[in-house]
């Protein structure tokens, strides 16, 4: 919650020390860009971090000068809705700011359909971004899509093994692994994948021991979204051990019984075990051809691969259709350099996981991860367009000659 405000007066202040450019123009003419808001624009936001992917759409939206309809998930429209009441009591005119929940293929088709909105802005899976840019292109609108991830994760022989461990539990169970950039993908160099893996397990049972209700500030870790989801994760794991010749080091199972935290029957939740696979065969033959591996989990579960070189690694990294976050864990500065300029990748962090300011870019560098970027000035341009305005000031007599185009005497007129 804190963070939110955070955008809010990056945007404001964006605002404050935007300059009118002065374009260089032949002639005696005065050319300057302003950014005009584009009008009504559709942001669809999808139900983890339903505030904070919200606020982050929005800032720069509002800042332009646009208005805003905002289409929460139907599975967390509340705190959307509670946002327009705060804003409104802020003083937000009537109109601009409006949220309608709904069903995607109802109330957000609606919405991306219509003619008047000249933006849509969705975060959602990759399939979803399709269809919706599909229609968004029909009607010229411009279109910005965040859509799906799966972050690698490099650990390198030189890691601080505890810093990796303590960096893989954090891109891989918050949120109960329901993120677009969750590591789930580990690439461990192998004179030191036995040893992390120890680490990292004791982390897991641990994380495992604390889970209960969301309401419990001491609770580590709470449950999925849906019954929906509950089954993809199942469903993708025991895929992975049953066709993938992966071999399951904890978890993997829906939790049951009653939380030692908080007393929390596990049963009436959607809980799953935060979980840990390793590939059995050298450089995960096998486990690369599971959905797990391929696809987005959106669940607690992490799959660990080891590798012996720099290359094999960028290999394993870069072998997915996805490219929105990836992360790199060394103590080797060189080293540090040379491979996050090879991960394709959006965001590269070193040494640390899920960075996000307003300042920074946040999108995807392949098709599957997305379309344009949010956060910082590119963001903000998104929601606007350039207007440039001309001024000729040249004297009247100078004028009337330059821009006679069919005046009576030969020579040369200007084209442009």
């Amino acid at each position: 919650m804190p963070s939110l405000v955070r955008w809010l007066k990056y945007y404001a202040s964006l605002l404050r020390v935007e300059e009118r450019p002065l374009l260089p123009t032949a002639g005696k003419l005065h050319n300057f860009v302003d950014r005009v808001p584009l009008g009504v624009v559709v942001q669809i936001t999808p139900f983890n971090h339903p505030l904070l992917i919200a606020v982050k759409k929005l800032a720069p939206a509002l800042a332009a000068g646009n208005s805003v309809i905002v289409k929460p998930s139907e599975l967390t429209p509340l705190t959307t809705l509670r946002l327009g009441r705060i804003l409104k009591s802020a003083g937000l005119p009537d109109g601009v700011f409006s949220v309608l929940p709904g069903y995607g293929h109802l109330t957000g088709k609606f919405l991306v359909q219509h003619p008047l909105v000249r933006k849509v802005d969705v975060t959602g899976g990759m399939e979803a971004g399709r269809a919706i840019g599909a229609i968004a292109g029909g009607n010229l609108a411009r279109y910005t899509a965040e859509l799906g991830g799966k972050a690698p994760l490099i650990v390198f022989g030189s890691s601080d093994l505890s810093l990796a461990v303590n960096g893989i539990v954090f891109g891989s169970f918050i949120a109960s692994g329901q993120t677009c950039i969750a590591s789930t993908r580990i690439i461990v160099e192998n004179i030191v994948f036995n040893e992390l893996l120890d680490l990292l397990k004791n982390k897991t049972l641990f994380i495992n021991s604390r889970m209960g209700s969301p309401m419990n500030k001491e609770s580590m870790m709470g449950p999925l979204i849906s019954a929906k989801q509950l089954k993809n994760m199942q469903t993708l794991v025991d895929e992975a051990l049953s066709g993938g010749n992966a071999r399951l080091v904890t978890g993997g199972r829906r939790m049951m019984g009653i939380s030692l935290s908080d007393g929390t029957d596990f049963s009436k939740g959607y809980f799953y075990e935060p979980t840990i696979l390793i590939g059995e065969n050298p450089s995960g033959w096998g486990i690369k051809e599971t959905l797990l591996w391929q696809k987005e989990a959106f669940g607690p579960v992490i799959v660990i691969i080891g590798f012996d070189s720099e290359d094999e690694a960028v290999e394993l990294a870069n072998d997915s259709e996805f490219g929105l976050g990836a992360g790199i864990w060394t103590q080797d500065l060189s080293q540090a350099f040379r491979i996050s300029e090879r991960i394709d990748a959006g965001i590269t962090w070193v040494n640390t996981h899920h960075r996000n300011d307003p300042s920074s870019p946040w999108g995807g560098s392949k098709t599957s991860s997305g379309l344009g970027t949010e956060n910082g000035v590119e963001a903000y341009h998104a929601y606007t367009t350039a207007k440039s305005t001309i001024i000729n000031y040249a004297s009247t007599e100078e004028a009337r000659f330059t821009d006679d185009w069919f005046r009576e005497t030969a020579g040369e007129v200007r084209y442009g």
